[in-house]
């Protein structure tokens, strides 16, 4: 099957955009799975990083094609766009996290090789590892209760015990073989990503493509064919998309005139930003505010 007819979801069965109003969402692998008669069809998410703690039970996982079985407890942490399905015995324990990629990024920013290690696949096994695998359960359980609980300073205390599973994931990571070696398309995937979140930090600047291609040690060619089979578009359509997004996002959320979004996305011609805008979504800038306030434009 090829990528672009793979279903990507927030959670599983879930096409909006985010998995929760939060950052992170946190939830057994019970609730949703005997949902679907514990199998979860192979799915992927776009910008979602997630983790799967299997305290107990077992879990037939297919990942990237790939078979394998789990027996609890284990770990599997999957960066976004992995393609990944699962098979459980209804006995299964354990917890699902689930955040935002760019969130990651932002709480390892300052760990040197910490953020490497997930972006590739972690597959974990915890049976030789009982000390890590017992503060795991004690630190998720933490994670989850604050998740689920409404305390003054939630986000941070959910913030600080995600990074205590991080930094234990890394740590066993360091000390087993029992990972995913980077394969070919991996390495291929991590370089989309990479790409992406280049674009995300310098959109507004505009840079041509053999720019960035330079700063991933890539061709032009290579990257646009990463691009398309990993995030289906040109490595300029990606770009172009990030715009769009980002000047839908002014037309929705405030009331700055076209001109001054123009501006604010670093194009020196208003008129020629209102094409690119309608070339890209159909509508001229206001036309599509208006279509997004139900108000005549």
């Amino acid at each position: 099957m090829a990528p672009v007819d793979i279903p990507s979801y927030a959670l599983y069965g879930e096409t909006r955009d985010d998995p929760a109003a939060d950052w992170v969402h946190c939830e057994t692998i019970q609730s949703r799975s005997r949902l679907h008669n514990y199998r979860i069809m192979p799915h992927r998410h776009e910008r979602l990083f997630q983790i799967l703690h299997l305290a107990c039970g077992t879990a037939d996982l297919v990942i990237d094609g790939e078979a394998r079985t789990l027996t609890g407890p284990a770990i599997v942490a999957l960066p976004p766009m992995t393609v990944h399905g699962y098979t459980f015995s209804p006995d299964v324990q354990g917890t699902v996290i689930t955040l935002f990629d760019s969130r990651l990024t932002h709480i390892l920013a300052d760990m040197d090789g910490t953020l490497e290690t997930f972006r590739s696949i972690q597959v974990v096994g915890l049976h030789d590892h009982a000390d890590a695998a017992r503060v795991l359960l004690e630190d998720i359980a933490s994670l989850t209760a604050e998740f689920t609980g409404r305390g003054s300073g939630r986000s941070e205390a959910i913030q600080a015990r995600l990074l205590l599973v991080l930094i234990a994931l890394h740590r066993i990571r360091g000390s087993t073989r029992d990972g995913a070696a980077p394969s070919r398309g991996r390495r291929a995937l991590q370089h989309a990503l990479r790409f992406r979140e280049l674009v995300d930090q310098d959109f507004r600047k505009h840079h041509p493509i053999e720019s960035y291609a330079r700063r991933l040690s890539l061709t032009p060619p290579h990257l646009n064919r990463i691009c398309r089979e990993h995030l289906g578009d040109t490595a300029l359509g990606v770009v172009h998309q990030r715009i769009i997004l980002e000047a839908k996002r002014y037309l929705t959320f405030t009331s700055l005139s076209a001109k001054e979004i123009a501006s604010a996305l670093a194009f020196d011609d208003p008129a020629y930003f209102a094409r690119f805008f309608k070339q890209k979504t159909g509508l001229p800038p206001l036309a599509f505010r208006a279509m997004q306030q139900n108000t005549p434009p």
